[in-house]
């Protein structure tokens, strides 16, 4: 299969997205499948990145870590891709100018168009537009959504919870419930041990982890509100916080609100190639409370470290954790959450069993199984016959 993927965000630029690009790309590759991606360019990847077209790219005012492709020179990079090589077709990931595009390109091409659906946008748009009528805003994430899905051939979907509300938003488009996997191994290594060392952690100090990019949909603010709960019963408790994004600020100020200014740490973006595993591996438990989630990739992540995890099941979270073995749901509240942290904190036995199931879990979410799955669906889509989950 020869697929033309397009996507308004890619590493250097870290979240989601760009990691299940990346683990789908070399899943596919690893099965014979050739895979050209076009992105914007950041300032400072390599020349001779294969398989990968930069776009100039101008940032975007309202978030510094992102780049909107360039119209004109992404037509002409597309241009000259489809004019030097065939495709049987393009997938789309993300729903920005790299939507209208590929769809353009694909309809120019007589092949069919797949785009991924990533975001929970209803939920996302109330966070950053707080200043519009949520009736308002919800209507038009819809409306957003069914114009861009019905626009399509095929939808790749990450779990069924997302799918459910994109057929309640009136989506007929033919779909599929693909998750994003795990590289196989990616997190069996690390060295906690040293990352409490070399960050000053004692060995004893019982030690909470969040990884992920600092937004406000990500809800970390709720966890700062749990921690203080924890507190009571573990004085000495801290949470690791591993990202970045534009809620730091508002999140560090939160911090000295509710003086957990000693039992909080913000680490920023750690490399994914031994830095991340070892923060994994330096914790006790894995604290995850987001709301929008389609997927929730890093509970996958935690979870292949032997990182046991407790989190809340809304949205795609609950396919990944309601019947994991290394995880315990939580209630969305506070003093409930709360109370679960504190019951598995200090339960020895307890911990020892969440550990020794979560990488059981993990094995379940392989990307070669996941990229096999998208590749069927490519040729569901291409032959013309593929039928909704």
């Amino acid at each position: 299969m020869r697929v033309l993927m397009l996507s308004d965000t890619y590493f250097p630029r870290v979240n989601g997205v760009s990691t299940s690009i990346g683990l789908f790309r070399q899943a596919l590759e690893a099965q014979g499948h050739s895979v050209t991606l076009v992105c914007p360019a950041y300032g400072g990847e390599p020349d001779d990145e294969p398989g990968i077209h930069r776009v100039p790219a101008r940032r975007v005012v309202m978030s510094p870590e992102d780049r909107l492709m360039r119209g004109a020179d992404l037509d002409r990079t597309l241009d000259r891709l489809t004019a030097g090589q065939a495709f049987d077709v393009v997938h789309v990931q993300t729903p920005f100018i790299a939507h209208y595009r590929g769809v353009r390109v694909a309809r120019r091409l007589g092949i069919p168009v797949v785009e991924s659906y990533h975001t929970f946008f209803e939920e996302y748009l109330k966070n950053y537009m707080r200043w519009m009528p949520p009736g308002w805003l919800r209507a038009a994430a819809r409306g957003f959504s069914r114009r861009q899905c019905n626009a399509v051939d095929g939808l790749v979907v990450p779990s069924r919870a997302m799918l459910d509300v994109l057929r309640g938003y009136g989506i007929g488009t033919t779909a599929r419930i693909i998750p994003t996997g795990l590289e196989r191994g990616q997190f069996e290594s690390g060295d906690g041990p040293a990352f409490r060392q070399r960050h000053g952690i004692p060995a004893e100090r019982p030690t909470l982890v969040f990884v992920g990019r600092l937004a406000f949909e990500k809800n970390v603010g709720f966890l700062l509100n749990v921690l203080a709960r924890v507190r009571e019963t573990f004085p000495d408790v801290l949470l690791l916080i591993a990202g970045k994004g534009p809620a730091e600020p508002a999140l560090r100020r939160d911090v000295e609100a509710l003086g957990l200014v000693d039992n909080v740490r913000f680490v920023g973006y750690l490399d994914r190639d031994g830095g991340l595993q070892s923060c994994y591996r330096a914790g006790d438990l894995f604290v995850f409370a987001s709301r929008t989630e389609t997927q929730g990739l890093v509970l996958l992540e935690a979870l292949a470290s032997g990182l046991p995890v407790v989190s809340t099941g809304v949205m795609g979270t609950r396919e990944v954790v309601g019947d994991a073995e290394g995880a315990v749901l939580a209630p969305d509240a506070v003093a409930g959450f709360a109370e679960t942290v504190v019951a598995v904190l200090g339960d020895p036995v307890r911990m020892e069993r969440l550990r020794a199931g979560a990488r059981g879990d993990a094995e379940r979410w392989s990307a070669g199984a996941m990229a096999e799955r998208l590749a069927g669906f490519y040729g569901e889509v291409v032959e013309g016959g593929a039928e909704s989950d």
